[in-house]
Parts: structure tokens; C-alpha cells; sequence
């Protein structure tokens, strides 16, 4: 079974955040085009790869990825796909390392390293499918209900806008919840909101501070009692800078901005980070994660991958989160879509992945052609 063409798939769906109005409390960054959570955005994008073989059986990637789409398509049609055009489903493996070596050039991260990724998710959803097992069961990984943890997007700093939203998933079932703000007053309004007795509380902050700065926050948040605060250093890659952000007592997250496995390594040698956030659309597709999950092993830190997606990714994320603890939730946006793109995406607390091959990713073709806003074929 050869792969005969690859087709690229960049969706945009608009979708509600809940919020009553647009908020003001907090400034526009200039890196807003770029950040999902972004307040301003009202459309989510997702860049699909499709993988067609000679045998006519179709496997599913996705490649972050959001504002960056455009510069990974380029990349995807440029340089990366063609080079699996005509290989062996059954070889991907080495396929992918000698991608990876003919394109060591452009780095461990950035678009090449998204367009493998998600070319690399789509080959593993062929092999699954070619064994007639469902991904996890192909991984290795137990069947179960999965725990979704909620991933607010930013309401610009407002403590009101943050607890109304916190207070609005809590009342939906979610017990574990991400925000995605800055301001020491709308963390606190979540905390608030959601006390710690009844659920756990992470902040995504987007490595916004120096790392005096992240000291003084973090030393600020201690009584808040956070699961995790994550990436609050500029840049994100300060392995050092983190460290000492995490002398001050609070659980630190990272990993989904780190240069491929390596990346990775670094923050654990380091003594970093308390959890690794790797990205599966980012860091090298499924074959990274794994090796991820068996270096988090070694230095015994725990795993919980990003998951700021909503095409085939969620999914592979879901896939791999069975060969973790049980309290690894899948993280979700906390958003509604405008059409439902398959129909998991109404998220409710808990996900129970499909006992069908693969990945077992079925998209709506009426909402991918109305939502498709690029298409490109590679053959």
C-alpha cells in the first residue's frame, strides 16, 4: 500500500465564546493574529491532511496551525509532502527519518516540522486501520472514558467576563479548567469561581514576562493553589529562566513551543517543569509523542499534551492520552462552532473514543465545503 496523493484541507469555522460583549479591560498584544485564544477572534482554523493510498484508504493529519497556517500549506506542498508521494505506508518510519534528514536544515520547529507532524498522524491512522484496531488499541494504550478539561479562551482581563465564563463550564461538569489570562485579578476571579475544592485550576499565560517578573507573579499566585501555571517566560525555550520560576512553589507547564524531542529533553535536564506539554501537531506528529512519553518516564515528569485543535489532532491527542494516567484530561477549547465539523466536537465532560479502526475521524463534507477556505492536491 503506497500513499498516490495527499490533499490539503485549511478550514475556518466561526464559533461563540459565550461572552456577552467584546472586553475592554485588557490591551490587544501585537502577536494577536497568531494566538487562538486570542479575544478578538471569532473564526478557528485547522489545517488537514488528507493521505489517499493506491488501495484507495484514506488516513487523517492535522498540522498547526492556526495564524501560521498559510506559511505550513507552503511548506506541506513545497517541500514535505512530495517527498512521501509514492512511498510505503508500511516504511513510514523510515520515511519520515529521511524527511527529517533532507530537511534538517529548516530546524526542529516551525512550519517543516508542523508539516511533518501532521503527516506523520495521518500515516500512523493508516497503519492503525491497515491492523483493524482502533489507534489506542494499536498504541497499546486501555480503552476509557476520557476526561475533558475545559480551555477557556481570553476574555481580556476582566474578573467579571472570567467568572461568569468559569462559573458557566463549572456548571457544565467541567472540574478542570484553563484560562488564558495575564491579570493577577481575573485569575483570582477564577479561583473564585471555581474553588479548589471543587476543581483544578491551570493558567496558560503565553511567555509574556521576564523571568524576574514570572518570579514575582508566581510568588503572587502561590495561595491560588494552581495545577499549573504555563509558559510564563519570554522566551519560551528559557529552560534556565524556567527553573527558577519554579523555585517559587507553583507547578509549571511547557513543552508545547519546544524544538522537537530534543526540545523537550532540554526542559527535563533542566528541572524545568512539573508537566510537559508537548504538541502532537507541532513536535513531530505521533512517532515524537512517544518518544516524549518515554523520556517523561526516565526523569519522571508528568505528561499532559496540548490540544488547542479541533480536526483530526483532538483526536490523536485523545488516542495517546489513553496510554497515560487516568487524571490526564484532554484539554478542549471552550468554545461552540458555528456547524460541528464530526460530532464530538459538542464537548461534554467526558469523551468515549470510537472501538473503529484508526482514528476513527469522519468529517461532515457538507461543513468542509463551506468552510474551506484553501485546497490544494499533491500527487
Amino acid at each position: 500500500m503506497n500513499i498516490q496523493h495527499i490533499e490539503l484541507i485549511r478550514l475556518s469555522i466561526p464559533f461563540s465564546a459565550g461572552t456577552v460583549q467584546r472586553q475592554t479591560v485588557g490591551q490587544a498584544q501585537d502577536d494577536d493574529a497568531f494566538n487562538a485564544a486570542s479575544p478578538r477572534h471569532r473564526r478557528m482554523e485547522s489545517l488537514m491532511i488528507k493521505v489517499t493510498t493506491d488501495s484507495g484508504q484514506v488516513g487523517w493529519g492535522e498540522a498547526f496551525g492556526h495564524g501560521a497556517n498559510p506559511a505550513t500549506v507552503t511548506a506541506l506542498q513545497a517541500m514535505v509532502a512530495p517527498l512521501f508521494i509514492g512511498t510505503a505506508c508500511d516504511q513510514h518510519l523510515r520515511t519520515l527519518e529521511t524527511a527529517r534528514r533532507a530537511l534538517h536544515g529548516f530546524g526542529s520547529t516551525g512550519p517543516v516540522m508542523y508539516a511533518l507532524s501532521g503527516i506523520d498522524m495521518a500515516l500512523w491512522d493508516l497503519a492503525a486501520q491497515a491492523a483493524g484496531k482502533p489507534l489506542y488499541d494499536y498504541l497499546g494504550g486501555q480503552p476509557r472514558a476520557l476526561e475533558l478539561y475545559a480551555s477557556l479562551v481570553s476574555y481580556g482581563g476582566d474578573p467579571d467576563e472570567v467568572f461568569r465564563q468559569v462559573r458557566r463550564a463549572r456548571d457544565q461538569g467541567f472540574r478542570k479548567i484553563k484560562l488564558h489570562e495575564t491579570r493577577y485579578e481575573a485569575i483570582a476571579a477564577a479561583r473564585e469561581a471555581l474553588p479548589a475544592t471543587d476543581g483544578e485550576l491551570m493558567v496558560d499565560v503565553n511567555c509574556p514576562w521576564s523571568v524576574a517578573q514570572a518570579c514575582d507573579m508566581a510568588e503572587r499566585l502561590r495561595t491560588l493553589d494552581l495545577t499549573w501555571l504555563e509558559e510564563p517566560v519570554w522566551p519560551p525555550d528559557d529552560a534556565h529562566g524556567l527553573a527558577r520560576v519554579r523555585q517559587a512553589g507553583v507547578p509549571l507547564s511547557a513543552g508545547e513551543n519546544a524544538a522537537g524531542v530534543n526540545g523537550l529533553r532540554a526542559l527535563f535536564e533542566q528541572g524545568a517543569i512539573d508537566v510537559a506539554q508537548p504538541s502532537v501537531a507541532k513536535v513531530g506528529g505521533i512517532t515524537a509523542m512517544l518518544q516524549v512519553f518515554e523520556l517523561a518516564r526516565e526523569y519522571g515528569v508528568k505528561v499532559v499534551p496540548h490540544c488547542f485543535y479541533f480536526g483530526p489532532g483532538l483526536l490523536a491527542v485523545a488516542h495517546l492520552c489513553t496510554l497515560l494516567p487516568a487524571d490526564v484530561a484532554v484539554e478542549v477549547p471552550f468554545i461552540e462552532f458555528e456547524r460541528l465539523l464530526y460530532p464530538a466536537l459538542d464537548f461534554k465532560p467526558r469523551l468515549t473514543l470510537a472501538a473503529v479502526p484508526g482514528l476513527g475521524f469522519a468529517p461532515d463534507q457538507e461543513v468542509i465545503e463551506r468552510y474551506c477556505i484553501e485546497r490544494v492536491l499533491i500527487s
